[in-house]
């Protein structure tokens, strides 16, 4: 089941089960999506033209692009609401085809004062599992979950440098490049880092699956 964890010592790993490790956002939830909503109920909207926030929002009336502050002020805001994103297609379903052959940790980049929100809308997606809340690069996580858990070990996120750290710090970690959102795919090239790029989560699957042991 899920929960709230603040240092990688605290999540409950199994050290003879294979490990899957998961960015929530723009993996399992539709965060731009979600954001686009919030900016829509401001007048403001959300320019997709580069994987990037921040020189992103624009003002309806005359597209006038909101400077840095007033875009981190909208995150700050938006990111106290973090219990209403929805699933990225076929996450669900993907996840809960492999909970009987794996154990599953979520690893978000967000503050402990937003854990609780997070925590909420993964459960009401049927994504229970162990919430680690993170800050920075996250290969120092991924290492210390990893270093405790059976073989092998997967990290899939959206970002490519935080699949660089992952490779960095432990390279024995399967790493999949995955973007939920289809209009942000074609925003980020292929990450260097990652054994997979992955379109959906189907793929993703099917990646996991062909290397888990025999009998998992």
């Amino acid at each position: 089941m899920g929960g709230f964890h603040t240092s990688p010592r605290t999540v409950p790993v199994s050290p003879v089960r294979p490990l899957l490790i998961v960015d929530a956002d723009e993996v399992l939830l539709r965060f731009a999506e979600g954001f686009d909503r919030f900016l829509e109920a401001r007048a403001l909207y959300l320019d997709l033209s580069s994987y990037r926030l921040h020189g992103n929002v624009k003002r309806r009336d005359d597209d006038s692009v909101l400077i840095d502050v007033e875009v981190t002020a909208l995150l700050d805001d938006f990111r106290g609401q973090l219990d209403s994103l929805e699933a990225v297609e076929h996450a669900s379903e993907v996840l809960a085809s492999l909970r009987p052959l794996l154990q599953t940790v979520v690893l978000s980049n967000v503050s402990e004062a937003q854990g609780e929100a997070r925590l909420r809308n993964l459960a009401a997606l049927g994504f229970d599992f162990p919430l680690l809340i993170n800050s920075g690069l996250k290969g120092p996580a991924v290492r210390a979950l990893a270093g405790r858990s059976g073989r092998p070990a997967f990290f899939v996120d959206d970002i490519p440098h935080h699949l660089a750290s992952v490779a960095e710090t432990e390279p024995e970690v399967l790493r999949i490049h995955l973007i939920g959102d289809p209009r942000l795919r074609p925003l980020m090239p292929p990450a260097e880092h990652a054994h997979l790029r992955a379109d959906t989560w189907r793929d993703a699957g099917d990646f996991i699956r062909a290397r888990l042991p025999a009998g998992a």
